[in-house]
């Protein structure tokens, strides 16, 4: 059965885990939740901990995408300390570069309550180890540096993650777009008032150039908007890329557009 994962800002237990000492059908349940629990969420691992069961069990995926169910882990040796970008599910979208071993040794039991070693490393070593962290309670919180958890801690208010473009860009790439479009919306402008200066033959020739910078301008703001879409979708967090904002000034751009092909068409 698939559980509900406990996330920020619901505290998680502070205290230790508790051992397993009977291998009965309630261990066989727990196992079979967590497994369900993190396919169903495309996770790299769960501890018992982050469904509320005190009892100190981890199931980690392996390198061929099997899971691994490891009862009262414990590490016993470790090397090759590495600093990597890390997430949990507990900090949902966010990450921090967090300290671990890229080589561990780790003693536990299996289901049936037989002594096992697992040599891991790479992200196997580091999502153990991670796991093993909820079994004492805690999170990465307590593996950061100084420096790396006050950054972490101006994410978490913000809720959004720099190390995953999080920060709301000053500039897109949709106004370039968006810029070009006013450019050729003025240029009709001029063109419109130039035609009240100039010969019947000249006027036909500006009109020609109307037609031409009209479709320009339709063809810039739909750039615009499709761009608008991607963009939107990819800074989810910042105000300025909701959809509403960008579909306005298309409409705003629309008409004016076609105010000046009325006048044009009527006066040119």
């Amino acid at each position: 059965m698939v559980k509900e994962i406990i996330t920020y800002p619901q505290a998680l237990s502070l205290e230790f885990g508790v051992n397993v000492r009977k291998f009965d059908d309630e261990l066989f349940a727990l196992l079979e939740d967590m497994k369900d629990t993190i396919k169903a969420n495309d996770l790299d691992g769960l501890a018992a901990f982050q469904i509320g069961n005190y009892f100190n069990v981890i199931v980690v995926k392996d390198e061929n995408g099997e899971l691994l169910e490891l009862i009262n882990p414990r590490i016993i040796r470790h090397s090759d300390k590495t600093e990597e970008e890390e997430s949990t599910a507990y900090f949902p979208g966010l990450s921090a570069k967090v300290p671990r071993y890229n080589e561990i040794s780790v003693v536990y039991q299996d289901r049936n309550g037989e002594d096992r070693v697992l040599k891991a490393k790479g992200r196997l070593a580091r999502v153990i180890q991670r796991k093993i962290d909820y079994t004492f309670g805690g999170n990465f919180l307590s593996k950061l540096s100084k420096e790396e958890r006050k950054r972490f801690e101006q994410k978490l208010e913000g809720k959004m993650d720099v190390a995953k473009g999080g920060v709301c860009p000053t500039t897109f790439v949709r106004d370039r777009f968006m810029l070009v479009a006013n450019i050729v919306t003025a240029l009709m402008i001029l063109n419109l008032i130039a035609s009240f200066f100039v010969s019947s033959e000249t006027k036909e020739l500006l009109w020609h150039y109307q037609l031409y910078a009209s479709f320009a301008v339709v063809g810039f703001d739909l750039f615009y908007f499709f761009y608008g879409l991607y963009e939107g979708h990819k800074y989810k967090q910042c105000t300025s890329c909701q959809v509403g904002n960008f579909i306005g000034t298309v409409a705003i751009s629309f008409v004016k557009l076609t105010l000046i092909m009325l006048l044009s068409y009527y006066f040119m």
